[in-house]
């Protein structure tokens, strides 16, 4: 049987199947699915057009001894597709809030722990496991089984090998693999299909050259790449990324 709280907003055309579970201080947009056996706790805002397959847990309480029941959410974009069995954990003081961007894909047995922030058009492969306080940039693409460290950062544009370690911040436009976690070169196959030019690609990929190739210390070659790369946005967002990193950022592999 279906269960849904009578306070619980339901958009226009929402679709929802048998056994779902619908808390209150739920919003659901319109034109969202639901699926059987989904459970969408307080705190819930999906989207419009959203997909929340069979098994998942949306909004669900922190695992956190931190949290003491403090009011918070989880914010669903419009359009992102959450396969069977994801699991994704409301905020805590800390953000009040978690929240996956538009258009995103998340696989089967994802988890997406409280006060993450993933972007739009990002795809999490299956198994992908996020602690808390993950920040995942736009357009990123995490393999399967990948496992990300409380509070990493991951750039926008990023490639991620599936099974990765992750517990440092990989900059945008990058591909990460092997183990320990390396830098494996600019992210151009991606970058191309999302319409970047050959130029950009050309510029992301000399910038890179001099952060880990140069032989230089991370302060002296961002210090070089501001003299000497020419300004766009793309420098501004890999050295704003790179400057900001408290983990510090993978290194390039041996």
């Amino acid at each position: 049987m279906t269960c849904i709280h009578p306070d619980a907003v339901i958009g226009a055309d929402v679709k929802i199947g048998p056994f779902v579970t619908i808390d209150a201080n739920v919003e659901i947009g319109d034109g969202t699915i639901i699926d059987s056996n989904a459970v969408i706790r307080s705190g819930a805002r999906i989207g419009r057009n959203c997909h929340i397959h069979s098994g998942a847990v949306v909004s669900d309480v922190p695992q956190d001894l931190k949290f003491k029941g403090e009011d918070s959410v989880a914010i669903i974009g419009d359009n992102t597709v959450i396969r069977e069995f994801v699991t994704i954990h409301r905020g805590t003081a800390s953000k009040g809030k978690t929240v996956i961007g538009e258009q995103c894909l998340i696989m089967a047995y994802c988890h997406v722990a409280h006060d993450c922030e993933v972007g739009n058009h990002v795809i999490m492969s299956n198994q992908v496991q996020l602690a808390g306080e993950v920040v995942v940039g736009d357009w990123a693409v995490l393999g399967g089984g990948a496992l990300i460290h409380q509070f990493t950062h991951i750039g926008q544009h990023v490639m991620l090998q599936g099974g990765s370690l992750v517990n440092k911040d990989i900059p945008p436009y990058i591909m990460a693999g092997r183990y320990p976690l390396s830098y494996e070169g600019v992210n151009s196959v991606g970058l191309h299909r999302r319409g970047f030019t050959e130029n950009q690609i050309n510029a992301i990929q000399s910038i890179y050259r001099t952060l880990y190739l140069s032989g230089k210390n991370t302060r002296d070659a961002l210090v070089e790449i501001e003299a000497n790369a020419p300004e766009s946005p793309e420098r501004t967002v890999i050295v704003d990324f790179v400057r900001a990193s408290r983990r510090g950022i993978v290194r390039v592999g041996i």
